[in-house]
């Protein structure tokens, strides 16, 4: 009897069975564009072996203009069909399926060619769209068309249509981008004409046994976005054209709330699905925040979907199924939907990998094999980078002890944790300590590690972290000053607060500071927060009220000495959920001061390189958000008595507190020893 009868239970199709409910939900990885095409089928062969019941590719433009960005890839010609072929086959030798998303991106696509159905520029993309006319409709059916039968020549088992996420077939369906008076345009049945031809010629191509899933976007949270009556009835007329599968798509990529980050509840959109839930007859997909099989199985259970699509999780662990099937799941590496490695590094124009897992997309570069000769190998920090060098180490088969001197494992993500948004570090603290006992590795909690202890071992590795910056205000040794670390560790801070550092900690703090009880963990509130409402009682899903958020639980000044807007440099993908969530709580951010003096009355400040507008800013607590120093003393002591040392994460580079170059340097590090 499997702990997840829902999750992994076959779906029979007709002409094909999944084997589970598992979707890995379509991510554009950046692989394809690297055209090395072994890479591409070892990173999707991957997941297959660990036992996802269907695959959807990374989004491949149908033609040029519908690229997400110049050079984006897509099945352009014969040699496209070979490359992939590359890849399908890798994945049914593996027991997999896979289809291929065909994505066009319509007014985003970064590209002074884009299409729409208007020429209504976006808020997310400099270039205004070229309104199609008629012949230019018809090329960009025909070319969904082209790619969808390429797709089954390249020996995919399927296509998935992205209608979703404001991109060209969103863009429409609504009045807010589609402004047209044809047979394209105006009423429903005109505005749906285009997704309806597409399924319905791409069936007509195909043939019967080809799975088709279309991605409906089933909560716009645009303004003018689509009503519930019309999301059903697109979805009926979807199903009547050939679709075999509905699955779900939430918010558009401009819309001003988050959908995917961490700081979404856990399956915070199911309830949208089950909406839909007996309007249809074939299967439908949830998704979005669900990152355990145990959400992702009590989704099912309640019937909310047919299947579940988890995306990021399987960059964090492909053997996420195989896992749960074998009775690991707190095994399972977890998602933490923090975006830093993956869709950061998408809109950056870098590889997607995983915070998590460094060998996310790097599966035939970054490899973790058996050591040549077994060490005794000393790493002094239990934060990330050690914890992620011990495992590593210990599973090649070398001696690992891990030194540290606290009573607990986990580091600065101790302090993450904390956070409101941040409840999912919880589970990734809770996964490093089960690594490190599974591997074997001797752990010495509250134990310094020493120049004298650590003498006698092959390899020692020094994470011993970063301290708190000294900013040198004159009077923060004062009883109304506190550090960071005091703050996330408990201390009592008065009403009225101001936090010097605008940086990601500084965020972090001024969040912990104005929040009462999280809304991450209390779904209700985290909708009224952001203003979402039933798409049946508001077109959208946008309450007519606008977010509702809870008044802040103190009053925050949040200072920064650049001269820039604060929180400028936080994640390309969630900074501004970061710096909406702060001017909801009203947190008054302030940039380019100098910090002159504290005193009891509060801090007192000044702007510019000329000291101008001196001013007390009354509060009664300083919290020092001032950077990090590295934590390097152990690492020079070991130096001048002849001990070689690897120096990683913190205590190498202390830049803002970044657990992604920290796993991935502790991880590349152990593979090579």
């Amino acid at each position: 009897m499997t702990n997840y009868p829902h999750l992994l239970a076959p779906l029979d199709l007709g002409f094909t069975t999944l084997k589970n409910r598992v979707i890995m939900g379509s991510m554009h990885t950046g692989l394809e564009e690297t055209k090395d095409w072994n890479r591409v089928a070892e990173f999707y062969a991957a997941r297959a072996r660990g036992g996802v019941g269907l695959m959807v590719t990374g989004g491949m433009a149908p033609n040029k203009e519908g690229g997400v960005f110049p050079g984006a890839a897509g099945l352009f010609n014969d040699q496209d069909i070979a490359n992939h072929r590359v890849v399908t086959d890798r994945v049914h030798d593996a027991g997999g399926k896979i289809a291929m998303q065909i994505l066009h991106a319509g007014r985003y696509a970064y590209s002074p060619d884009c299409v729409s159905a208007s020429p209504v520029k976006s808020p997310i993309s400099p270039f205004p769209p070229k309104e199609l006319d008629e012949e230019g409709i018809e090329k960009q059916i025909a070319d969904f068309v082209t790619a969808a039968v390429r797709a089954k020549e390249a020996g995919y088992d399927g296509v998935e249509v992205m209608g979703s996420e404001g991109y060209f077939i969103n863009q429409f369906l609504v009045r807010h981008t589609n402004k047209r008076t044809d047979r394209w345009g105006g009423d429903y049945e005109n505005r749906m004409r285009l997704p309806v031809d597409i399924v319905r010629r791409i069936r007509e191509a195909v043939g019967p046994d080809f799975i088709i899933i279309y991605r409906l976007s089933m909560i716009d949270l645009i303004p003018n976005g689509s009503t519930h009556a019309e999301v059903v009835q697109l979805a009926q007329a979807i199903e009547a054209a050939g679709a075999n599968i509905l699955n779900t798509g939430i918010g558009w990529h401009e819309a001003r709330i988050p959908t995917i980050a961490t700081s979404v509840p856990r399956r915070a959109f199911a309830w949208v699905t089950q909406k839909m839930m007996g309007k249809v007859s074939i299967p439908i997909v949830t998704s979005n925040r669900i990152n355990t099989p145990e959400v992702a199985d009590q989704v099912l259970a309640e019937g909310c979907a047919d299947l579940v699509s988890m995306a990021r999780p399987f960059l964090a662990d492909p053997d996420f199924v195989k896992k749960a099937a074998n009775g690991q799941s707190g095994m399972i590496a977890p998602c933490i939907a923090c975006n830093q490695a993956c869709l950061d590094h998408t809109f950056s124009g870098k590889l997607t990998s995983c915070l998590v897992n460094p060998r996310a997309c790097h599966e035939t570069e970054l490899l973790i094999e058996p050591a040549a000769t077994a060490k005794k190998v000393a790493v002094v920090g239990a934060g990330p980078a050690g914890m992620s060098a011990a495992i590593t180490a210990a599973d090649r088969g070398h001696d690992v002890t891990l030194f540290e001197r606290g009573d607990a494992l986990g580091g600065q993500l101790n302090l993450a944790k904390q956070v409101p948004g941040k409840e999912e570090f919880w589970g990734l603290v809770d996964w490093f300590a089960a690594s490190v006992t599974a591997a074997g590795v001797d752990v010495r909690l509250n134990t310094p590690a020493t120049v004298d202890s650590l003498q006698h071992f092959d390899e020692v590795i020094i994470a011993t972290g970063v301290v708190p910056r000294d900013p040198g205000i004159e009077g923060q040794d004062g009883p109304n000053v506190l550090s960071y670390v005091d703050v996330l560790k408990g201390a009592d801070v008065g009403a009225r607060v101001a936090v010097i550092g605008a940086g990601g900690i500084g965020f972090d703090v001024s969040e912990y500071l104005v929040t009462g009880d999280s809304p991450t963990t209390n779904l209700p509130e985290w909708m009224r927060e952001w203003g979402v409402t039933d798409p049946e009682e508001a077109v959208s899903g946008l309450a007519p009220e606008g977010p509702q958020p809870d008044a802040p639980v103190r009053q925050v000044t949040l200072l920064q000495r650049k001269a820039e807007k604060p929180g400028r440099r936080l994640g390309k993908t969630t900074g501004w959920i970061h710096r909406a969530a702060l001017q909801m709580k009203g947190v008054t951010m302030k940039g380019g001061v100098n910090y002159e003096r504290i005193t009891a009355e509060g801090l007192h400040v000044s702007i510019g390189e000329a000291r101008e507008n001196p001013t007390l800013i009354e509060c009664d607590t300083i919290v020092l958000c001032a950077g990090q120093l590295s934590e390097r003393s152990l690492a020079d002591a070991l130096i001048e008595n002849g001990v070689s040392c690897h120096v990683i994460g913190g205590a190498n580079v202390a830049a803002e507190l970044d657990a992604k170059r920290a796993i991935n340097q502790g991880t590349r590090l152990a593979a090579t020893l």
